[in-house]
């Protein structure tokens, strides 16, 4: 009898604990079943990306939400002028910027102290020099005026370039870091006017032959090969450029948009929009 009731206290016992062990293993097993589901639902890393114009603007557009399928939901901070996005990088109030060539941001790093860094090559744009009165620089009269941009980088940009064409000469090796004071051989007495980046359109009115990319040039119905009077070398080094600061710029949000402004979609949209004025700068 003891042994019966013996064995009946460990039947009930081994049941127990074996609908114990259900328990547990049915809790591990919903518990297991409900991560994904919390991953799923995690919310999207906020960055904001400061730019000015088409096609800049046009191909944040299209990264934006190829970008939320990776967990980045990016804000597109389009300012008024070529100053405000890098302020605005380097006060932290964005993330990043995309509207500008590196010699440009050099230039800003030199003259704020700042951190700022190339992250991706997106692409080149074709810059050239465009005349609404003179058909070849041929044509261009004693004392005509050539337009530029007035930051560094892009005067000495605009004078290579002139250079190039046999309008000016300047002093062995400046390069793009040529000013006015470097230019040795002015034969037929250009003028040179220094203008505003955001100005430069305007300036075909009054200018004799004014130096933009195509960013500026497209929106009058301008493109470099068909339009403008001279182009600089195909070797030129001013990629427009995903820029950073030092301190965020291998974050796993930069680098999603890195990858995604170098990618196929970009690629072909600069292909069948923008074949005429902008190259794509990455493979």
């Amino acid at each position: 009898m003891k042994k019966s009731l013996i064995a009946v206290l460990t039947l009930l016992v081994l049941i127990v604990a074996g609908c114990g062990n259900s328990n547990t293993s049915n809790n591990t097993s919903n518990q297991n079943a409900e991560a994904p589901a919390a991953t799923e639902s995690a919310e999207p890393v906020k960055i904001k990306v400061a730019t000015l114009i088409p096609p800049m603007t046009d191909i944040l557009d299209i990264v934006k939400p190829l970008l939320l399928e990776d967990g980045v939901d990016m804000e597109i901070v389009v300012l008024s002028d070529n100053v405000q996005p890098n302020e605005a990088l380097a006060n932290k109030e964005v993330d990043a910027n995309f509207f500008q060539h590196v010699p440009y941001m050099q230039q800003f790093n030199e003259s704020k102290g700042s951190n700022l860094v190339a992250v991706q090559p997106v692409y080149d744009a074709i810059y050239g020099g465009y005349s609404k009165k003179y058909k070849s620089v041929e044509e261009l009269p004693e004392g005509a005026t050539l337009v530029m941009a007035n930051d560094p980088s892009n005067i000495g940009r605009s004078l290579q370039m002139f250079a190039d064409a046999g309008l000016i000469k300047l002093k062995e090796g400046v390069g793009i870091t040529g000013t006015q004071g470097d230019i040795t051989e002015n034969p037929k007495n250009f003028k040179f006017e220094e203008v505003d980046l955001l100005m430069l359109a305007r300036m075909l009115d009054d200018g004799d032959l004014v130096a933009m990319t195509p960013a500026y040039a497209s929106p009058l119905g301008l493109t470099p090969k068909k339009d403008a009077l001279i182009t600089e070398r195909e070797d030129s080094e001013f990629s427009i450029t995903l820029v950073a600061r030092e301190d965020n710029q291998g974050s796993d949000a930069i680098q999603k948009l890195a990858a995604r402004i170098s990618g196929p979609e970009v690629k072909k949209f600069l292909e069948d929009n923008y074949a005429e004025i902008a190259l794509p700068a990455f493979e």
